[in-house]
């Protein structure tokens, strides 16, 4: 299996991602094709496929921000289940961020992710593949060492119509062992960069954003 970075919207496996993401996830959270031109030729921004015999059986989008030292997991999508793609898109999504940390002269401080409640999300089928169905996926995460910040969280969406999607909770993987939570500035700086590229947030969204500020430190509780 190839890990194989995206950076034009012109390739043609970026064709095949955009339509695995049409195929498993909710449409307010997928961007529409033309909108990803810009993001994909941002340096911070990096967009792998795993390729398996010439198809892309799964993708990974993640960033580093040098100024906090850490990552984020925008998505991850398994298109096939039994050829090991979660595993395979996790061990080198680690190892490439673990490089990038360390030019950036740090060793990784962990990676936030969004991750879905299977309580709320309803009946939402992810493609059909077992392997993204959101009690086993939030299983593999919390295995991998995810931890859910202990707040009410919204997620605007992505269509950028002000909607606010609550069937997410936000986590965060510590690299360092028995980091059981973290300070709330980082959380509500993080937040800020992250979503700042949408113009038309829900209200809850900033509710949120300033009860968040009100806090010293967030607890990381079980995913």
């Amino acid at each position: 299996m190839e890990y194989y970075r995206i950076t034009n919207i012109k390739d043609p496996l970026f064709k095949q991602m955009h339509q695995l993401m049409q195929d498993v996830f909710p449409p307010e959270e997928v961007l529409e094709f033309s909108l990803w031109e810009e993001p994909l030729q941002d340096p911070g921004i990096r967009i792998f496929v795993a390729v398996h015999g010439g198809e892309v059986v799964g993708a990974t989008e993640y960033r580093y921000y040098e100024d906090f030292n850490v990552a984020m997991t925008d998505f991850t999508i398994i298109g096939k289940d039994g050829l090991g793609v979660g595993a395979f898109l996790a061990s080198k999504r680690l190892d490439d961020l673990n490089s990038v940390a360390m030019d950036n002269g740090k060793e990784l401080q962990g990676m936030f992710a969004e991750i879905y409640d299977p309580y709320r999300i309803g009946d939402h089928e992810f493609g059909g593949v077992k392997s993204m169905n959101p009690y086993v996926r939030r299983e593999v995460l919390s295995h991998l060492g995810y931890k859910r910040l202990d707040f009410p969280y919204v997620h605007p969406s992505w269509n950028n119509d002000g909607e606010a999607v609550t069937e997410l909770d936000l986590c965060f993987m510590p690299m360092a062992k028995n980091t059981d939570e973290l300070p709330a500035e980082l959380v509500v700086k993080f937040l800020r960069r992250y979503y700042s590229v949408l113009s038309n947030k829900p209200k809850s969204w900033f509710t949120m954003v300033e009860d968040l500020e009100n806090q010293e430190m967030i607890a990381l509780s079980r995913v």
